[in-house]
């Protein structure tokens, strides 16, 4: 895998994946665009709710929704790193389990969110979650 990251002014850059894909980001907390920080945040909750959602359409669960809430913590001094991120899932569907959003959100943690595995090494990491039941409405 491959990436590449560009200075365009001040504390913005731009990176760009091997894929083509582009994503700013600011270095002044955060003023014009995520501060990798944030971005290493969001990638965390973006691999785990991908591996959420494929693990419950792959055991035939009628998925509709999925939502990460990450509340993280980071040292005041430098280096900044983070020192505990728990990930909150909300996952809507019809006829959802506890225990199969259970099983999906274990499963991504301990075996498939590569993200989440490697800064477990360094980082608390904790998960939690809920289901919600979707309520369908009769159309008139």
């Amino acid at each position: 895998m491959q990436a590449r990251v560009k200075w365009v002014e001040g504390l913005s850059f731009m990176g760009e994946s091997a894929s083509g894909h582009q994503v700013l980001m600011d270095g002044n907390a955060g003023e014009k665009a995520p501060s990798p920080m944030e971005m290493v945040l969001m990638s965390v909750g973006g691999c785990s709710a991908i591996d959420v959602v494929s693990i419950l359409q792959k055991g035939r669960q009628d998925v509709r929704d999925c939502e990460v809430k990450l509340t993280s913590e980071r040292r005041d001094e430098a280096p900044r790193i983070f020192t505990y991120i728990n990930l909150h899932f909300i996952v809507t569907g019809s006829d959802l389990s506890d225990k199969s959003v259970e099983r999906a959100v274990a499963l991504s943690a301990e075996k498939y969110c590569s993200v989440s595995l490697m800064l477990g090494q360094s980082v608390r990491m904790t998960h939690s979650f809920e289901v919600r039941g979707e309520t369908l409405v009769p159309h008139a």
